[in-house]
């Protein structure tokens, strides 16, 4: 069976600060065809679950994955990022081969 993705505190928690003062949304991660390498990660925010989505909730937030994405996903940490360049959430994805150098595409 395959693991389900990972949120870290820190993604949960930058995701809680986005939605401070706000109606909650969700952070939905998926995968699409595309991209330089084949796939490409796909983050957004919505404002609520489809009924199939896996939902992955702390800190009060949620994080949705959809049942097409989730194979793509298996094993995955969903984390956020802040460096020099920018800030960004980041997928540390183990199923992935190769991934760009922007860290928005990867092959399997």
């Amino acid at each position: 069976m395959n693991l389900p993705p990972k949120v870290t505190e820190r993604a949960f928690a930058r995701l809680a600060q986005i939605n401070a003062g706000k109606d909650p949304a969700a952070l939905r991660v998926a995968v699409a065809g595309g991209g330089c390498s084949g796939f490409q990660y796909d983050i957004r925010l919505e404002p609520g679950a489809e009924p199939d989505d896996l939902v992955l909730e702390g800190a009060g937030q949620r994080v949705l994955v959809d049942p097409v994405s989730l194979p793509y996903l298996a094993g995955a940490v969903i984390d956020f990022s802040e460096e020099l360049i920018g800030a960004r959430f980041v997928i540390e994805n183990p199923n992935a081969s190769s991934s760009c150098g922007c860290g928005t595409s990867f092959s399997m």
